[in-house]
């Protein structure tokens, strides 16, 4: 398996040009079974484990995400970025603390956001915004890790659909250090373009997240070098097991085992991708 050293400077030639998908993971089996497909870097998703594990998106406490997150690096031979949500503290100090313990996980990336969580004010002041990028930045450098940082503005997904504020702030969170802007919420070609222009040279993550007209050619052609789907195959997930337990409870039926995965073909899967036990 490579070296956590390794995987970051793949992961960062992986931004250099062209652009590719950085699928969302949300437990070791879902992260090897993307693997397996040939994706070239993966990220975790903090709603999908947070569903797996019975709690609301963004309710996980620090030790267990940071645990999970150190479980998928681990896991993978390829890079992992760690979706660390707000960084698991409002002040910038708080931030420089959590980032520095999830560089220690062995990710070659991660995000911080600048959601408050408050649905009254879902973003956190412009200024206090900046200086937890900033605090963010130092971190990773403090460390001497290579470790690649993605600053995102929430707006788009959390009520504040404000191009011109979004703008503003990709622009001074790439001026702080951000190596990667993304926006999530932005659906739109103009919109992917505006945002990929308003930050060149740096790269651009879009999130799909939803049904979309687009492809991944699209969204090469307008600009962006990465494209991740947050929690939406875990929520694919949840959808086919909701589905099939609903048949069951309600109607006594097993129909919704008809698009179930063979278990013949998952165990061949993973027999071949266990990681191999050290000779005695």
């Amino acid at each position: 398996m490579p070296t956590p050293a390794e995987k970051r400077r793949t992961f960062r030639k992986l931004h250099e040009s062209g652009c590719f998908v950085i699928p969302n993971p949300w437990d070791i089996g879902s992260a090897r079974y993307l693997q397996h497909l040939g994706f070239k870097a993966l990220a975790t998703t903090s709603l999908g484990y947070a569903f797996s594990e019975g709690y609301a998106d963004g309710a996980v406490p620090r030790d267990l995400m940071l645990a999970h997150i150190a479980e998928i690096a681990g896991a993978c031979d390829v890079p992992v970025n760690a979706d660390f949500e707000g960084g698991y503290a409002d002040d910038p100090q708080g931030v420089a603390e959590s980032v520095t313990l999830c560089v220690k996980t062995g990710v070659a990336g991660l995000s911080i956001e600048d959601s408050t969580g408050d649905k009254a004010n879902p973003l956190y002041p412009f200024d206090l915004a900046l200086e937890r990028i900033k605090a963010a930045r130092a971190a990773i450098d403090k460390t001497g890790e290579d470790v690649l940082l993605t600053a995102r503005t929430e707006g788009f997904i959390r009520g504040r659909p404000d191009m011109d504020e979004t703008l503003r702030r990709l622009r001074a969170f790439a001026d702080a250090g951000a190596d990667c802007l993304y926006a999530p919420g932005i659906k739109t070609r103009e919109e992917i373009e505006t945002v990929v222009n308003a930050v060149a040279p740096k790269p651009v993550n879009v999130l799909i997240g939803w049904p979309s007209d687009l492809t991944v050619k699209d969204i090469t052609r307008f600009g962006a070098r990465r494209i991740s789907v947050g929690g939406s195959l875990a929520r694919s997930a949840w959808g086919g097991f909701i589905r099939a337990a609903r048949q069951l409870a309600e109607g006594g039926c097993f129909g919704g085992f008809a698009d179930a995965a063979p278990a013949a073909d998952l165990n061949a899967l993973f027999r071949e991708d266990q990681p191999k036990q050290p000779s005695a």
